[in-house]
């Protein structure tokens, strides 16, 4: 096994974990909150590139530990987020065929909105100012780690 097997899934769970925690913990800063979401997306699909569809548990396993570390509240907002935008991104990446820069950019840019909207209604703050903001400051450092990934041959060609 190679160590892309342990690093990623591990990466994608503490990361889950940390978002939620910051949420419950430190509220008032959404927007480096979801930027660190943004970057959970990606995590998501190299998860999936390291440990193929077991990608799944490992969506379950973070959503576990995020109900023990974060307020009940915010952690169920988020795993029903994460639930129904993660599920849209498995999809995407799982079915198109393009390279896995090109992949992460794509699937990000359908699971961010869902992720937001799911989020922000489960919470009692639904708008469109806000919805704006999650997904730009979202799909920024998805497009971030697009641009990087295009740069190094194993992530562009894979």
């Amino acid at each position: 096994m190679t160590a892309d097997r342990y690093i990623f899934p591990s990466l994608y769970i503490a990361s889950v974990v940390l978002v939620n925690w910051g949420f419950s913990t430190f509220p008032g800063y959404e927007w480096l909150w979801s930027l660190v979401v943004g970057g959970i997306f990606v995590t998501r699909d190299l998860c999936q590139r390291a440990i193929g569809h077991w990608c799944l548990a490992a969506m379950l396993v973070a959503g576990l530990l995020s109900w023990w570390m974060a307020d009940p509240f915010v952690a169920l907002a988020s795993v029903a987020a994460f639930a129904v935008a993660e599920l849209a991104d498995w999809g995407v990446y799982t079915v198109t065929k393009r390279p896995l820069a090109d992949r992460i950019l794509l699937s990000s840019a359908i699971s961010t909105p869902l992720d937001s909207v799911v989020f922000l209604a489960m919470i009692g703050a639904l708008s469109l100012d806000l919805v704006t903001l999650q997904v730009a400051a979202k799909m920024v450092a998805a497009f971030v780690v697009w641009m990087l990934l295009r740069r190094v041959k194993w992530f562009a060609t894979a």
